[in-house]
């Protein structure tokens, strides 16, 4: 059933430019913010605003623009924290966003995406592709999941440095947990950091490619870029970020958990696994497959699904991918049909 659907105005007095700066923060990222939270469109001129949207969600986004800079009079901060409680006062639940698939039309589907870093303008290539940008941009949350050489990290990456470059977020997390097939860290020498490093690798090759060795190093000196395991994310709360969780399927899952938990006010998370290659002890359960039956349909995160069709590497990658596919596919039908006769025999 539709929505009835209403445009207000509304004048906020006395129109002071330094309150008026508090309340749309830096770059117009808290009125982001409630666009976002409330479904809604605000244009604004000074003092004047014009709200667009669902009216329940309408009249809700002039009550919180009027809370918010009545409080603004005494020179209170406006941080996406307040507005996050301002939202919540009321107990009023917006309808969930649809997912970039059920509202990209046909036409949609083929317009060009693309995505701009300083050293390169990346085009995302294909359909499967072209949807995970765009829930990217338009979800907190989302999850890139098949097999390998499906541009899933480097795609995370691109969006998180154009994020980055046009001031969306304050910092970028690249986030690993520090697994590989049948390798304990303690084998390798080296301090923590040496250890680490290995497998981080991937991610520090995408940044150079888009942001040039040097720019990356002075980022990382800064701490706008942080490149780190996945065991350094517990206790942190991170706004005002963006954050890829690489080679998830290898997280525990306590360690999902935790790490979807970290997420704060105006960030982004991007986690990117292939379920194939699990490389965890035997007997432990992937965080990344638990998740997928625990959250996947939920409203606001983005689920991206890729298949050997979208692998962008060598010819002979998506070869091996459809045969392995094929080869497990074999296997279970193979087993399935042994326990059958198994069970017919017991019978």
């Amino acid at each position: 059933m539709a929505t009835e659907q209403s445009t207000q105005r509304l004048t906020l007095t006395p129109e002071d430019t330094h309150r008026l700066a508090n309340l749309g923060g830096h770059l117009n990222e808290h009125i982001h913010q409630i666009e976002k939270s409330l479904a809604l469109q605000i244009r604004q001129r000074g003092g004047e605003f014009e709200l667009s949207g669902e009216a329940d969600a309408v009249r809700e986004g002039i009550r919180v623009l009027e809370s918010l800079y009545a409080v603004t009079a005494d020179g209170t901060n406006v941080s996406p924290d307040l507005i996050h409680l301002t939202l919540k006062e009321s107990g009023f639940t917006p309808a969930p966003p649809a997912t970039p698939q059920a509202v990209q039309s046909a036409e949609d589907s083929t317009r060009p995406v693309l995505i701009k870093t300083p050293h390169s303008s990346i085009k995302p290539r294909g359909r499967h592709q072209r949807q995970y940008v765009e829930s990217i941009r338009q979800m907190d949350i989302n999850f890139g999941i098949g097999p390998a050489g499906t541009g899933k990290t480097y795609l995370a990456v691109a969006c998180a440095v154009e994020a980055l470059m046009q001031d969306q977020v304050k910092r970028l997390l690249l986030v690993r947990p520090a697994v590989e097939a049948g390798e304990k860290l303690g084998f390798l020498p080296g301090d923590l950091a040496q250890k680490i490093d290995p497998y981080l690798r991937p991610l520090y090759d995408a940044l150079y490619e888009m942001l040039g060795f040097e720019r990356v190093t002075r980022l990382i000196e800064k701490n706008v870029i942080e490149v780190a395991p996945l065991a350094y994310m517990r206790g942190r709360t991170l706004n005002g970020s963006f954050i890829i969780l690489d080679e998830s399927q290898n997280t525990t899952i306590s360690q999902m958990k935790m790490f979807l938990t970290r997420i704060g006010f105006g960030s982004t998370a991007v986690i990117t696994g292939d379920v194939t290659q699990i490389d965890l002890p035997s007997g432990t359960r992937s965080g990344l497959v638990h998740v997928l039956k625990v959250l996947n349909g939920l409203p606001g995160i983005g689920f991206n699904f890729f298949d050997s069709k979208d692998v962008v590497r060598h010819a002979l990658v998506q070869r091996i991918v459809e045969a392995y596919d094929a080869y497990e596919r074999q296997t279970t039908i193979k087993s399935l049909s042994k326990d059958d006769g198994s069970h017919e025999r017991d019978g």
